[in-house]
Parts: structure tokens; C-alpha cells; sequence
């Protein structure tokens, strides 16, 4: 155990959020989200796993210790709802409610097409896998920066 650091964040998950830099994406998905072989695309090159939380749960544990790229542009993508684009499941109300909470603002996601997400994810760092049962519980981050102290 480690002070000041919520539990769920796993050694694998922090090496990962380290060593990602600014821009790099983080890929938060569901358990139905073919994880293992998106994640072999991946630079990281391998699945971390959080597959008994879930994915808000998830979310909360890493945003607090990722910088968001909120202040340049939106930084969260979700996966559409098939046919229905502009509809916004529950789990996806849950997620923006933590990002919001973590940044201390509204901060709104952006939709991504479900195939078009697919392709994106693979060119991510990592894929984190939660145990989200819900469906659409996929999200993309984009990693900010941390400024330097006056």
C-alpha cells in the first residue's frame, strides 16, 4: 500500500499512467469491449485489468492522478449508442459526471462511431479493462500536463 493513492490503482495501471506523455490516450472499456486483442495493438502492448470495478469506480482511481487535456480541447470520447448518436446511456451520464467532478468544471465528452472507436483505441497507450456490465461503457482519455509550480 502506498499513502495518498486510491487502491485501485494496481502497479501495471500506474507504470502505464507514468509513463504515458502528453497527448497519449488511455482506453477506459467495458467488460465487453474486446480488450485483449485491441490491447495487443496498443504501444503498452497488453490488457491492464481492473475487472471488479466498475467503470465510473474505475475512472474516479485515475483521474486522481491524470491530468485531462481539457483546457485545450475536449478530452474524453465515448463510444455512440448504434443509430442513435446523440442518445446518452446512463453509464456515459455517470462517466461525465466524474470527469466534471475531477476537473472541476463541465468538461464534455465527444462521440466517437462504434468501429471508428475500435480503430482509434488501437493507436491508444494502453486498454484498461473494467468489469462495466453496462453497454457503451468504452471511453477514450487524452492525457494533459501538469504545470509547473510558481
Amino acid at each position: 500500500m502506498l499513502k495518498n493513492l486510491d487502491p485501485a490503482l494496481s502497479a501495471d495501471l500506474l507504470y502505464a499512467l507514468k509513463s504515458m506523455g502528453h497527448g497519449d490516450t488511455l482506453v477506459l472499456a467495458d467488460a465487453n469491449f474486446p480488450s485483449d486483442s485491441i490491447a495487443r495493438q496498443t504501444v503498452l502492448g497488453k490488457v491492464i485489468r481492473m475487472d471488479n470495478i466498475s467503470a465510473p469506480r474505475a475512472l474516479k482511481a485515475i483521474l486522481s492522478v491524470l491530468p485531462l487535456d481539457t483546457p485545450l480541447q475536449p478530452s474524453v470520447a465515448r463510444m455512440e449508442v448504434i443509430g442513435k448518436p446523440d442518445e446518452i446511456p446512463e453509464i456515459q451520464k455517470e462517466i461525465q459526471a466524474e470527469i466534471d467532478a475531477a476537473e472541476g468544471q463541465p468538461a464534455p465528452m465527444y462521440a466517437i462511431e462504434r468501429h471508428a472507436f475500435y480503430e482509434t483505441a488501437k493507436k491508444a497507450y494502453c486498454v484498461v479493462a473494467t468489469g462495466e456490465l453496462r453497454f457503451y461503457g468504452c471511453f477514450i482519455l487524452t492525457k494533459g500536463v501538469i504545470p509547473p509550480r510558481e
